[in-house]
């Protein structure tokens, strides 16, 4: 029988961070006098005992190793059980908002997606737009831990292939997971410091730096005012962009560039394609600006390579509402959002490095027709790209493109139109933030769809979040008769 306590030992642990976290929005709301401590105070009480008990109750199960079903059910409950807590200081706070929109928001900022149901930004508690910048935070390390970690074991959608001699943690989990994630954190913190103090440096107050700090690194995209990064505009907006590209790389190479390999960077076919694939989109946006409307050059190049760049590494931000930019532009800011950035870093979607497989395979496929008796390999990296990776792969691709349509289809069913609930399903499996049309694009907000449509995304981020064959194989029969 499946032994679920030292998953729960787990739970419980990171349950206790969640509840220690909720200090400091606490007492930033202390400090402002504003009141609004009690209800951080109150989810913090829950959110510690909750989680004192449950690791309490599943101690005695602690094992260095975890099994493969241990892992997968670890890799979903974390993800579940978080935002469960992490809703109460929105439910008991100054929004006072049900727990179906507290949840939409919790689940929305751990997985990084950026989508708000929440409205006024501007005048809200300082504690609680500290909150969802921690969220965020808190949520892009997570993915990027996962994704080195957790994933790779998993032989999830061709993570596989990330799984090298430097960090194999197959058959111990949990141990290189604390030894990966203390140099990862490491890099973390720093990129997230040299951030806030070049936002600071550009003009933002010191609160507003350290949180859009927060949520540039983790490409989170929840911004402190209703105008998103609107609300600044000139050279800060470079920087963002700046930012939010070195959030979108793998941070492994980060380690081994200080490892003394300065060269990982440059030569990794992943951020190569993502850096190539974004200067295109962007010329793309600034082509058609500049030729089809009266947009000055500076502006036209700043505004497109701040949204692209937002849009295509899933962070969400919008500095301008390019919905008024016309339809192909709008087609254009769809597709980019469904190819993300690259695998072992806090960006989202399908991922740069799926899609070159991909572009391998097929062009193997076209030279083994051109020459039958031919022996034709697909590669990656000046590897040889096995059997298992390409069929997880295409198995994701199959996936994504079925998910996102069960979901367009059920949002569709409660009501929504057309546009919103493809966009919807499409910004929420992408883990994207801003939708398309005039509800959920980027000049409004998740706030007026129905109950079952903010759950059935919630649901979606999720999936999409922990890269699909992850929630998945639970449902399966074999799974739980292993």
């Amino acid at each position: 029988m499946l032994d679920i306590r030292p998953v729960g030992y787990v739970i419980g642990l990171l349950l206790l961070i969640l509840g220690g976290a909720m200090a400091l929005p606490l007492g930033v709301d202390l400090a402002a006098g504003n009141g609004e401590w009690a209800p951080f105070a109150e989810s913090m009480i829950l959110t510690t005992l909750a989680g004192m008990c449950l690791a309490l109750a599943c101690s005695n199960a602690v094992r260095d190793r975890l099994s493969l079903q241990q892992t997968f059910m670890l890799t979903t409950g974390v993800w579940l059980a978080l935002p469960v807590f992490a809703a109460l200081p929105f439910m008991l706070g100054a929004t006072e908002s049900s727990y179906t929109d507290a949840f939409f928001e919790a689940m929305s900022g751990l997985t990084t997606t950026g989508s708000t149901v929440l409205s006024g930004l501007d005048t809200l508690p300082p504690g609680l737009l500290l909150w969802r910048a921690l969220l965020q935070w808190f949520g892009g390390i997570g993915v990027i831990v996962m994704a080195m970690v957790f994933l790779p074991e998993l032989r999830v959608g061709g993570m596989q292939i990330f799984r090298t001699e430097a960090f194999d943690t197959m058959g111990k989990v949990l141990p290189r997971a604390a030894e990966i994630s203390s140099s990862i954190g490491v890099i973390y913190i720093g990129i997230t410091l040299a951030c806030a103090m070049s936002y600071g440096a550009a003009g933002m107050d010191a609160f507003d730096a350290v949180t859009h700090a927060m949520t540039t690194v983790s490409t989170g995209g929840f911004a402190n005012y209703d105008a998103s990064f609107g609300a600044f505009k000139g050279p800060i907006e470079y920087i963002a962009v700046a930012f939010m590209i070195v959030a979108a790389l793998p941070f492994v190479l980060y380690i081994q560039a200080l490892a003394g390999n300065g060269l990982a960077l440059w030569t990794d076919p992943q951020v190569r394609g993502f850096v190539g694939a974004l200067a295109a989109a962007a010329a793309i946006v600034v082509t058609v600006l500049t030729l089809g409307s009266s947009y000055p050059l500076e502006r036209a190049f700043r505004e497109a390579l701040f949204n692209v760049t937002s849009v295509m590494t899933g962070t969400g931000y919008a500095s301008t509402d390019y919905m008024l930019w016309g339809g192909f532009l709008i087609t254009v800011f769809f597709f980019i959002g469904l190819i993300g950035g690259c695998a072992g870093s806090t960006s989202c979607s399908v991922k740069v490095f799926r899609y070159q497989i991909l572009f391998a395979a097929v062009k193997s496929q076209i030279r083994r027709i051109h020459s039958p008796h031919g022996i034709f390999r697909p590669r990656y990296d000046g590897r040889t790209v096995t059997d298992d990776v390409l069929s997880s792969v295409m198995s994701f691709f199959v996936l994504f493109v079925v998910t996102l349509g069960v979901f367009a289809v059920a949002l569709a069913m409660t009501g929504l139109d057309f546009v919103t609930a493809v966009s919807g399903a499409a910004t929420a499996v992408a883990n994207v933030g801003p939708g398309l049309g005039d509800t959920i694009g980027p000049s409004g907000n998740f706030a007026p769809l129905n109950d079952t449509a903010k759950w059935l995304l919630s649901a979606a981020m999720l999936i999409g979040r922990l890269e699909l064959m992850a929630v998945y194989v639970l449902f399966t029969r074999r799974f739980w008769l292993a």
